[in-house]
């Protein structure tokens, strides 16, 4: 069907909503086209887009759509009841709450009722409620850090992790399956609580969420003697973590909190931000002002659906520098595991692929196993759980490049609330000892090498973009390189062809993961570099890692090996 004819077909439905009817009919004709050329794909880590109308926008049919193949998903699993039911929480983004009751008025076509927050939740919370309340499924409405005109649509399944590619291909199929988005039958919401269909989710779910936060303590000593001394400002980004966070800090003793006020407040505009990702340093602005002010010790800052955590504290020189998610990832490792006194048996440590081996070379430090795994929160979730069924391996944190930490597993995606409670006792246990997460940071490359990392995204859009990612991925997997800025390549890793090549032997291993379109370099002296076509822009990441003597010898081999990756691909940095 071509976009003309899915527009007339919009169009001239009469009972259209009246809001999404009025868009329709101020659009021009390349808006129009950009709306409607293709369907708006639910894959592999669900669904995002633009607000609007058309089959390619976030709209309450389009979600209809995804929330009828997820009711058809739940009726064909075996073992899983659809009376348990699916809990469904939202962020604070234009038309969240309404895309949760939608799905709501859907699945109760099915009998399958719905768990829905009364206000906005973040992402972990929504993951712990699955388990807690024990559902068939559950659902996040966010576009984490996308722009305000963003919106999307997570599932998870009944450990709380969301769909591994084996149930996410079967969910993706279902929704594939569903013809007419237009057509689908709902349930009013009157209907779906009078039928007890539509279950309103009280505080008590928020209660023992926060009961399981105390959990995260690992230092009660420091708790007890410091925690009222650290001076903390925190900034929720105009995202859902206020409340819980505060709430968090506060059960465990921290007293000097001080919120950034003009981003505390639900914003589904983020109007005091350029971009609400705590990854950026322009998202500190204000954080940082309020830091000064005040004197802080630690500035936290989580993201709309508070998945995500950034980190600032003072360098040498006494400005507010945010730390990488690697470097945050591993200080928070080594502070888990230097506060165990006897590790449990199989103690084991899950990263991304495109993770520094600074958190490798910790859980070596601690005798702890380290598992990769694909990037994407899933996979280290789906291991978890493959752990405590086996009763194999005890999970002792997870963590990913992109600002992402699971301390406690009680929720099972990044959890920014976990992971705020435990970079401040850190903070308080360094604070103790005369020193910042900054001064533990060189302590931990003085005692392990310094290792630093780095991140360049290609830009690629359209059709030419697309065939132009597939040329680069082609060439690299087909370049047999030997050598890469003076280092010489150990070993090459195509995790689409699932092989691992030996250098310069030439043996192959297999790599024991999900196909992946992902290529590795392993180079000498632990540094690497790796290329991954986004799955949700138009860009190729070129990922970089490296090891080196001193800090700056790090940064020149990095520069080096930066240079040469990019310069080969016309890339300017």
């Amino acid at each position: 069907m071509s976009w003309e004819e899915d527009f007339e077909r919009w169009n001239n439905k009469a009972d259209l909503d009246s809001a999404l009817k009025h868009k329709l009919l101020d659009m021009k004709e390349d808006e129009l086209e950009e709306a409607f050329h293709k369907t708006l794909e639910f894959g592999t880590g669900g669904m995002r887009g633009v607000l609007g109308p058309g089959t390619n926008r976030m709209n309450i049919y389009t979600v209809r759509k995804v929330a009828k193949g997820l009711a058809s998903y739940i009726e064909s699993q075996s073992g899983v009841l659809k009376e348990q039911g699916v809990v469904v929480a939202y962020d604070s983004r234009y038309m969240s709450k309404e895309f949760a009751i939608e799905t709501a008025k859907v699945l109760g076509v099915h009998n399958i009722p719905t768990y829905v927050f009364t206000s906005l939740r973040p992402t972990p919370e929504l993951s712990f409620a699955v388990r807690h309340l024990g559902t068939a499924a559950g659902v996040m409405i966010t576009a984490s850090h996308n722009p305000p005109e963003y919106n999307g649509y997570k599932v998870y399944n009944e450990t709380g992790g969301q769909l591994p590619p084996k149930q996410a291909d079967e969910m993706i199929a279902k929704v594939n399956a569903v013809e007419d988005e237009l057509e689908i039958d709902v349930v009013s919401q009157q209907e779906l609580e009078d039928a007890g269909l539509l279950r309103w989710v009280d505080e008590g779910v928020d209660q023992a969420y926060l009961e399981e936060l105390k959990s995260i303590t690992f230092n009660s000593d420091v708790i007890r003697s410091h925690a009222d001394k650290l001076g903390i400002v925190f900034t929720p980004l105009h995202g859902t973590a206020n409340e819980v966070v505060q709430a968090g800090l506060k059960q465990v003793g921290f007293s000097q909190v001080h919120v950034v006020e003009e981003q505390a407040k639900a914003d589904p505009e983020f109007s005091t931000v350029k971009s609400p990702n705590p990854e950026e340093h322009q998202a500190f602005e204000l954080a940082i002002e309020k830091g000064e002010a005040v004197q802080a010790d630690i500035l936290v800052g989580t993201d709309p659906d508070a998945d995500r955590l950034g980190v600032a504290v003072k360098d040498e020189s006494g400005e507010y520098k945010v730390l990488t998610g690697n470097q945050l990832g591993a200080l928070m490792l080594d502070y888990i595991l230097s506060n165990h006194e006897t590790l449990p048996e199989n103690p084991i440590m899950i990263k991304t692929i495109v993770t520094s081996e600074l958190g490798r070379a910790v859980a070596d430090d601690y005798g702890v196993e380290t598992l990769d795994v694909l990037t994407g929160f899933k996979f280290i979730s789906e291991k978890i759980e493959e752990f405590n069924q086996q009763k194999t391996y005890q999970f002792m944190f997870g963590y990913e490049e992109s600002y992402g930490y699971l301390i406690k597993d009680f929720s099972r995606d990044k959890d920014a609330v976990q992971s705020t409670v435990l970079a401040c006792e850190m903070a308080a246990f360094y604070r103790s000892q005369g020193k910042t997460l900054f001064d533990a940071l060189d302590d931990l490359y003085q005692r392990l090498g310094y290792y630093i990392e780095d991140l360049h995204s290609l830009k690629l859009e359209g059709l030419e973009g697309s065939k132009q990612i597939d040329s680069i991925m082609q060439e690299y997997r087909e370049s047999r390189l030997e050598e890469v800025a003076g280092l010489n390549v150990k070993a090459f890793e195509d995790y689409d062809a699932g092989k691992r090549t030996l250098l310069p032997s030439g043996e192959t291993e297999d790599i024991d993961l999900p196909k992946s379109n992902v290529v590795k370099f392993k180079l000498e002296q632990d540094c690497w570099f790796c290329l991954r076509p986004s799955g949700t822009e138009p860009k190729l990441k070129f990922y970089f890692g490296v090891k080196g003597e001193t800090y700056q010898d790090a940064e020149k081999i990095l520069s080096k090996l930066k240079s040469e990756v990019l310069d080969k691909n016309n890339v300017t940095t």
